[in-house]
Parts: structure tokens; sequence; C-alpha cells
């Protein structure tokens, strides 16, 4: 068995070219990025921001004319503006920041980045917990929950937790490997649960899709409590949801290992498989489980035990690329601590965060709110 110190070495050793360009002999061909977006937005997030636009009550036709436009900006954003930058550079946004503004202003945004990453993977381990919690009859956590509401729920998180940050620790390669593998799996759940679940909402064939649609899913009126979404919401949300890593750079830390700057486009895989089938995938399934807004029971309901693995691979997906980016982030205020000691830091933060279901029920407004904040950071680099 390893000693401490040879443990730490092997960690040490797990070297992310912190705070240099990235070398010519370790970029990466477009299948590694194919999987890190399709991996990273097939994902928990998906489970939970398709049922909160059936309860803002957005209509069927505003949802999917909405989306369609919204990430078609969103794509080109990352490929004219992040990806170009990123491969001219090969450096990550937080050292090509303090090339250009110094390290005080560096410090104040890379301190702010960090914790909405933080918080952003937080409330994807929330999600993978919803899905652990299933075997054990674990009291899930409601719509208007904003503290634990069970130790079963502290003990489930804490341990996701840890594996979330044991991956991040392990560095972009591994995280691409591990989406590469995921990805395609996951996006085959959420098509066969909603497909699943279409005869119990009403859809007998092709042609009631559409009736059933907006009068049992998308049906224009919001839940008690909650504010009406429009086309332009739906455009701009799914536009904005990704400021942060698109127009705000942060991206740039996975994207400096691209061979090309058009490899940008390939957030397409993201944007159209997760931000686009799967939202529509777990609205359907959020109507058919009578409005529950718990991602791993309306993906068990969906496709069994194999919804609520894809729940809990899906959370990971998500936080492991944001949980890399936070533990770049928080570097500049550790500069002497190797990328593993911040990162696991990061995942601490992360995991204190993920206690509290509120981040994940409030994932519309913390997203929007985490990119507005983030995004005037691109203007200046």
């Amino acid at each position: 068995m390893p000693s401490a110190s040879q443990i730490t070495e092997r960690l040490d050793a797990l070297y992310e070219f912190d705070r240099e360009p990235v070398p010519d002999h370790k970029l990466l061909g477009p299948g590694n990025f194919i999987g890190v977006y399709t991996g990273e937005h097939v994902a928990g997030t998906e489970y939970v921001i398709g049922p909160l636009f059936v309860a803002h009550g957005v209509a069927a036709g505003d949802l999917i004319l909405g989306l369609l436009l919204g990430n078609l900006l969103a794509v080109l954003s990352w490929a004219f503006i992040a990806a170009p930058l990123a491969v001219k550079t090969r450096l990550n946004l937080y050292w090509q920041l303090r090339k250009v503004a110094g390290p005080k202003l560096t410090f104040v945004y890379n301190m702010v980045n960090a914790l909405m990453f933080c918080f952003l993977a937080g409330s994807m381990i929330s999600v993978s917990a919803t899905a652990v919690g299933l075997p054990f009859n674990m009291t899930m956590p409601g719509l208007n929950d904003t503290y634990p509401n069970s130790i079963g729920w502290v003990v489930v998180v804490l341990l996701v937790g840890s594996v979330v940050t044991t991956l991040a620790i392990l560095g972009f390669e591994k995280l691409s490997y591990f989406g590469k593998i995921a990805a395609p799996w996951m996006f085959l759940v959420f098509v066969a649960s909603a497909l699943a679940v279409l005869p119990s909402l009403g859809v007998h064939s092709a042609g009631d899709f559409w009736r059933v649609a907006n009068e049992r899913i998308w049906t224009g009126v919001p839940e008690a409590g909650q504010t009406k979404f429009t086309f332009w919401h739906v455009v701009f949300f799914s536009w904005f949801c990704n400021m942060a890593m698109h127009i705000g750079l942060s991206d740039m830390t996975l994207l400096r290992y691209a061979r090309k700057w058009q490899y940008g486009f390939l957030s397409a895989f993201g944007m159209y498989v997760g931000h686009f089938t799967a939202w529509i995938a777990s609205g359907i399934l959020c109507a058919a489980a009578l409005r529950n807004f718990a991602p791993g029971p309306i993906a068990y309901l969906g496709a069994g035990v194999a919804g609520a693995i894809c729940v809990l691979v899906a959370g990971w997906t998500t936080a492991n690329p944001t949980l890399y980016r936070a533990g770049l982030a928080l570097q500049t205020a550790t500069p002497d601590w190797k990328r593993w000691k911040v990162t696991m830091a990061a995942g601490a933060i992360t995991t204190i965060a993920a206690l509290f279901p509120a981040l994940m029920m409030k994932l519309l407004d913390f997203v929007a709110l985490y990119g507005l904040i983030l995004m005037p950071m691109g203007a200046i680099v």
C-alpha cells in the first residue's frame, strides 16, 4: 500500500499547465471536446431545468423555437469568441486575465468565479444525491425547500461530493474520457424515458404529441407562485445560462487544449443534444410525474434503475469539469499550492453548498445571475 508521501508525489505529478501555455504535444482532437461538451450539457442540470420550464408555464411553441434560437447564439459565442482566444494564447482564463488586468482585479474576479463554480457544481451534486437516495427511501427535497431535510440527505451528499472531487483532481483528460463514455448512454436514457411515459400522458400516435404537449406538458400556465415565461425568456436563458463560459471566456480553460479554433462549434453537441433534446425530455417526465420536481424520482419513473443511474452520472458529468474550473480559479489565491490541493479545497466548499437543496430548485435564477456577473470579464480580456 503506498505511503502518504507517495500518494502526495503522484498527485503533484498531475500537472495541467496551470500557469503556462499548453504545449503542442498535449493538444487534443475533436473527439475529446465532443465528449466533454456532450457530457457536461447532457447532465444533471437538464433534469432540473426542463421541469422548471414546465413550472414557469412556457407554451410548447415558445419552448421549441426559443431553444432553437438561444442555443444557436450560444454555439456562435463559443465558436467566435471563446475558442479563437483560447487557441491563440493556450492559457486558461485566470492567468490570461492576470496578464491583462493585473493581480488585484484578477484575485477578486477569480474568487467570485470560483465560488460561483462551486455553487453550480454543488447543485449538480444535489441532483446526483436524489438518485443515490432512491434505494434508501430518502425524503426528497421539494420545490421550495432551502435546508437539508434529513440525515440521509446529508450523508448521501457528502458521499457523492467526495467522488466528484476525486475525479476533478485527476485532470482534464480524465474528465473528457469520462464524458465520452457517459454521454451517448445518458442521451439514450433521456430520450427512452421520455418516450416511455408519453402513453400515460395520452400520446398514442405521432399526431397526438403536439396536442398533448400544449394541453398536458407546456400548457402556458405557470405553477402557483412562479413567474410566467415567454419565448424571449427561453431564448435569453438558453443563451445566457452558459454566458460565463463562452462570452465570459471561462471555457478558455478547456479550449486551450484544442488543435483548432473551429472546435468551438463542437459545443453544438452539448447545446442541441443537452439543452434542446434533454430539456424537452425532462419536461415530459416532470408532467408524467404529476409535477414532481426532484430529478431522481422523475427519471426513475421513466426508465427505472437505468434512469436513476443516469441522474447520478449526469450530475457527475457537470460537476466534474465545473469543479475543475473552480480549482484553477482558486489557484490565484494560493499560488504555492499544487492544483490537486486547491481542487480538494474547492470540493469541500462545493459539497457543503450541495447540502442546501435551494441551489438545485432555484437553478434557473442562479445560472442567470452567475452568467451576468461573470460575463463582463470576457470584454476585458
